[in-house]
């Protein structure tokens, strides 16, 4: 009885282990398309031997605790790219938005008014009496004042679009932060009490990677399964269960929103994640092309006008401004670039005073020949601006392809080591399955031999 019953203690441990193994395959099976879950493997391991003189019997199996298949190197690789890739998608779509407003293969863009204003004066100098070509001036002057009002209103516009989408990233940043800080504390809480944080974890990694899809961010390991969560430069955004909230604040200078840690203004040092590509976009590439198009409106306006002023119009009168005065420096020049005269007759196409002379009109055509802008003609320095803008999101482009490939190929690699194979844990089940069946067999055998021991006994 004594051999029996010692049989009965082993297979017995024997469908426990299997059943326990069956269960983390199901579980396996049950999250195949659970983003973030790591699949789990088990692990049995042989019961000490009990020996007896010179024999030694076997005690049976035990199954250990499931262990997760997961690469922390390859997650942190994962979410460095992620960062990365946040960044250039929020770049592109932001300069993207930008490049469609100098689109000038479909009619967007200064290039167009600003060569048809040129143009009209060439023409008035064929005719510098005629009152049609007169007024044909004023109304290509019109246009080029108008394109350069809608270029920098748009651009102004899009650029509180990205102060606001600034905005909503720091509350998305904030709460992601606070639910790390969650899972810190109940994977903290469970591995001190020697439970399996494992769920938690996964939870967390996905959160993690969402998080650094919006900012770049620093992880640090502690203690029970803990990490600390800094931004690029090193401000906290989590320390164990703690979360720390990021602020914005409204810059004065500016009217843009800065993002503010713990009371220290970290805007110029996020350059990761959404938030840093929209950072980018709103606080140094906006500017810089709105600076472009003011230097081109107050050199345009201010050549024009001199040249305006050196000449004489249809009543002999010397000429007067055609454009309306600049604002002092060139900022706001391209949102304030007006005509000043709106009576055909003050156009200055007179270099002498005759109605017929069309010296002054040929020179103010001339312009647009001319260096008058940082040593270039207006339409080569307005060329290198658009060039500037097509060649920013050709390059962020590619570097955003590049850096998709590489997120798909860091996620095929984790999917290979931790993702769920249906056809291996479908043969997985089916080997479970089978020894669990085979030691249900031998229990129901070691009953029938028991009872036959205790018939035998009796008689």
């Amino acid at each position: 009885m004594g051999t029996l019953n010692s049989a009965l203690s082993i297979i017995v441990g024997s469908l426990d282990a299997d059943q326990g193994a069956i269960s983390v395959t199901t579980n396996n099976l049950a999250n195949a398309n659970t983003p973030g879950y790591d699949r789990q493997i088990v692990q049995f391991s042989e019961n000490d031997p009990i020996q007896e003189g010179n024999l030694s019997f076997g005690t049976g199996v035990t199954l250990e605790q499931a262990q997760t298949v997961r690469s922390n190197v390859l997650q942190i690789q994962l979410n460095q790219e992620t960062q990365a890739s946040g960044q250039l998608d929020s770049f592109v779509s932001g300069m993207s938005q930008v490049e469609t407003l100098f689109n000038e293969t479909a009619g967007t863009g200064l290039q167009t008014p600003l060569s048809a204003f040129f143009s009209s004066l060439q023409q008035l100098s064929t005719n510098p009496s005629d009152s049609s070509l007169r007024v044909g001036v004023i109304s290509a002057a019109q246009n080029l004042a108008t394109a350069f009002n809608q270029s920098s209103s748009a651009l102004t516009t899009q650029q509180s679009d990205l102060n606001q989408s600034v905005e909503q990233s720091v509350g998305e940043v904030n709460n992601f932060t606070t639910q790390v800080a969650q899972l810190n504390n109940q994977i903290s809480g469970l591995t001190e009490s020697g439970e399996d944080p494992s769920a938690l974890i996964e939870q967390r990694d996905v959160v993690l990677q969402n998080l650094s899809s919006v900012i770049g961010i620093s992880i640090i390991g502690g203690d029970n399964n803990n990490i600390t969560v800094t931004t690029g430069n090193g401000s906290p955004l989590v320390v164990g269960n703690q979360s720390f909230a990021l602020q914005t604040q409204t810059n004065t200078a500016t009217g843009m929103q800065d993002v503010f840690s713990q009371g220290q203004d970290i805007t110029s040092q996020i350059s990761a994640g959404e938030l840093g590509g929209q950072i980018q976009v709103r606080d140094q590439q906006i500017p810089s092309i709105l600076n472009q198009l003011d230097t081109l409106a107050s050199s345009i306006e201010n050549s024009v006008n001199t040249q305006s002023q050196a000449g004489y119009d249809l009543n002999g009168n010397p000429g007067t401004n055609l454009f309306t005065t600049p604002p002092v420096g060139v900022a706001g020049a391209a949102a304030t670039m007006g005509v000043a005269i709106s009576n055909p007759s003050l156009v200055a196409a007179s270099s002498d005073g005759t109605a017929g002379s069309n010296g002054n009109a040929n020179a103010l055509a001339a312009i647009a020949n001319q260096a008058i802008v940082n040593g270039q003609t207006p339409s080569d320095y307005y060329s290198g601006t658009v060039f500037q803008i097509g060649n920013a999101v050709s390059n962020a482009t590619a570097e955003q392809t590049a850096a998709q490939q590489v997120t798909q190929q860091l996620q095929n690699q984790i999917g290979a080591l931790s993702g769920v194979s249906l056809n291996e844990e479908a043969a997985n089940l089916t080997k479970f399955q089978q020894a669990y069946d085979a030691s249900a067999r031998v229990v129901t055998i070691i009953s029938d031999l028991t009872n036959e021991a205790i018939n035998l006994g009796q008689d």
